[in-house]
């Protein structure tokens, strides 16, 4: 069976994720390497090659370890829908909504399900880099906790602890975590990690060297805060967000139930993004982008209950572009018919923006997941220039949406002036085609020249990044026994 590392947090929104990340780059140098998190709450998915669905988080893990990305990793998927209600989605596939009291009636089986996925994964590779969520301290969850303290009884791994010093009381995070922590769990901690510094090094270190005698722990590194863009493994981070002087400025509604808002992250090199909430102003944009949502019916009526919908129908009328995707798309129809299904007040028919041709049907508790590849059908300014060309995305969504113009083939819809654009496929802006032609077209309006430019690998200039700030010898050390 694999060796075993677990990183566990002193919150969320710590740096788990992108450890976990950069660790399966510089392993996968000299093991087989694969990521696994038991469960995961998160409304950004991604879909395998098989067509099952995953936190995205471990879908970039996989990627920086190398390999393909499975259902084993994120072997249970929480995607919260509103009123207490959560989908649960089981080895890539959607089980049932559930309330959390009732989830956690069934921690014995999910318990089980995680523990069958990893003991596959680890059949299948040499180190097995476990991810944990939230803060590992949770102690009112220790009895029904499957994804830091029932994972780590299970397997026995090694364990790093991580804490963020931005967020302030970093010393007394690590220590307080360290101190609730169960015996047998504590015992298997190994190392203390502190993320996102910025300061004096100096000023720091006593702090370091009292913590080290109080512990006992080595502190394995005290990381930098850094830019270095992967995608986001849930909206904690849309709050981090700052504007920025591109030329270039599009509004993403921040829809209460906003899902894959990753889609938007490759518009940020060039583009100044900024999350508007359904009761905000989206100033003066050059585009408007309508995002993903896990229950689009309720977020449609805050839009409307908050009046952002006639500032999106205004904002069109002065010919600024607006595109959907996935739940987004949905919003840009005249009409959703939901038969119970997607939102959470029963079935309900309610009208839509009105500013694409096509209806949307939840009929029946069934999910397109899928990896997909089109041709550009659509016509317009934006679509025009690459009409024929290929893009890739993947599918992830429940309803069936109808009429219209498609965008890609079979897939979504465009307006008769071409500035109104609506598709189910997640990670559009990932490919370069499309992203130059949007953004093309934006800088264009404003008088300017687009430059597209070319950028290196982000995980193996994280991997790098990190290896520099982090006593990796000793991490090797741990793993061959010595």
């Amino acid at each position: 069976m694999a060796k075993n590392l677990m990183v566990i947090g002193t919150s969320s929104h710590v740096g788990k994720s992108v450890l976990v990340t950069a660790l399966c780059r510089s392993l996968s140098k000299r093991y087989s390497v694969a990521p696994f998190k038991a469960q995961n709450m998160s409304l950004n998915s991604w879909i395998t090659r098989s067509g099952e669905e995953i936190g995205i988080a471990q879908a970039i893990q996989a990627k920086a370890a190398g390999i393909e990305p499975t259902a084993d990793m994120n072997p249970v998927l929480l995607k919260p829908k509103g009123n207490n209600i959560s989908q649960i989605i089981i080895l890539g596939r959607p089980y049932k909504d559930k309330r959390a009291g009732d989830y956690y009636d069934s921690t014995d089986e999910m318990m089980s399900i995680a523990a069958g996925a990893y003991k596959r994964l680890a059949s299948e590779h040499d180190v097995i880099i476990i991810e944990g969520a939230g803060g590992a301290a949770e102690i009112n969850l220790y009895h029904r906790d499957i994804v830091n303290i029932g994972i780590a009884r299970a397997v026995s791994p090694h364990i790093i602890l991580i804490g963020d010093i931005e967020r302030g009381g970093v010393f007394a995070s690590i220590y307080g975590t360290l101190q609730l922590l169960p015996e047998d769990i504590r015992c298997r901690v190994f190392g203390l990690i502190i993320n996102k510094f910025r300061g004096d090094m100096g000023l720091l270190e006593p702090g370091i060297k009292q913590l080290e005698e109080l512990t006992g722990l080595p502190v394995l590194g005290v990381i930098p805060y850094m830019d270095i863009k992967i995608p986001s493994e849930d909206s904690v981070s849309i709050q981090d967000r700052v504007p920025n002087n591109h030329p270039v400025r599009i509004a993403v509604i921040r829809l209460p139930h906003i899902s894959n808002f990753t889609d938007l992250e490759p518009l940020e090199r060039y583009a100044d993004i900024r999350y508007i909430e359904p009761a905000g102003d989206p100033g003066e944009p050059d585009a408007i982008i309508l995002p993903g949502t896990k229950n689009t019916v309720d977020d449609l009526e805050e839009l409307r209950s908050k009046g952002m919908d006639k500032k999106i129908i205004a904002e069109m009328k002065k010919g600024i572009p607006i595109i959907g995707i996935c739940g987004g798309y949905q919003m840009l129809g005249k009409e959703i018919t939901d038969s119970g299904i997607e939102g959470t007040c029963g079935a309900v028919s309610i009208k839509g923006l009105g500013l694409l041709d096509v209806s949307t049907r939840f009929l029946d508790y069934k999910k397109q997941t899928r990896q997909a590849e089109k041709l550009v059908t659509g016509d317009g300014c934006i679509l025009g220039p690459i009409r024929g060309e290929k893009v890739r995305g993947y599918e992830i969504h429940m309803g069936r949406t109808e009429g219209g113009e498609p965008a890609f083939e079979d897939d979504g819809c465009v307006s008769e002036n071409g500035l109104v654009i609506g598709t189910y496929l997640h990670g559009l802006f990932e490919n370069e085609n499309i992203r130059n032609s949007f953004l093309g077209y934006l800088y264009k309006r404003r008088g300017i020249t687009y430059t597209c430019g070319k950028h290196g690998d982000s995980i193996e200039e994280l991997s790098g990044f990190i290896e520099n700030h982090v006593n990796m010898r000793l991490i090797y050390r741990i793993l061959e026994g010595q």
